[in-house]
C-alpha cells in the first residue's frame, strides 16, 4: 500500500493469508493485531468484519504496550497462549489464529497459527 496507509496494510495481508488457505473470519478463533493506534485497529476489525470477542481479546498493544523490535514476538506469543486458554469444552488441537503487523512504508505481514 501506500506508505501513508500502512495502518490499513494487515486488511490485505490477512485477506491474502485467509484467501491462500480457504478461510473465512468464522474459521479462525482468535486475531491478535499489533495496535500501534487504537482507530487503527477499529478500521482493521471493521474491515475485515472481525467480531469482537475473536480481535485482541486479551487487550492489545494500547492496553499491553508497544515494545519496539519484540512487538511480533509479543503478538505471536500472546496469541498462542490465548489458542490454549480457550474454553469451550473443545480440544484445543486445530485452533486457528491470525497474528498481524504494520512494518511502516505501508507494509504489514500476518501469519496463521494452528494448534496441535
Amino acid at each position: 500500500l501506500e506508505p501513508s496507509k500502512v495502518m490499513a496494510a494487515p486488511i490485505p495481508a490477512v485477506e491474502a493469508i485467509m484467501q491462500r488457505n480457504d478461510l473465512q473470519v468464522s474459521d479462525i478463533d482468535m486475531f491478535e493485531h499489533n495496535e500501534a493506534f487504537a482507530s487503527a485497529s477499529c478500521a482493521v476489525a471493521k474491515a475485515l468484519e472481525i467480531p469482537d470477542e475473536k480481535f485482541n481479546p486479551h487487550g492489545g498493544a494500547v492496553a499491553i504496550g508497544h515494545p519496539l523490535g519484540a512487538s511480533g514476538a509479543r503478538c505471536l506469543m500472546a496469541l498462542i497462549n490465548a489458542l490454549r486458554r480457550i474454553d469451550d469444552g473443545k480440544d484445543d488441537a486445530g485452533r486457528k489464529g491470525i497474528v498481524t503487523l504494520c512494518l511502516g512504508g505501508g507494509n504489514a505481514v500476518a501469519m496463521l497459527v494452528q494448534t496441535e
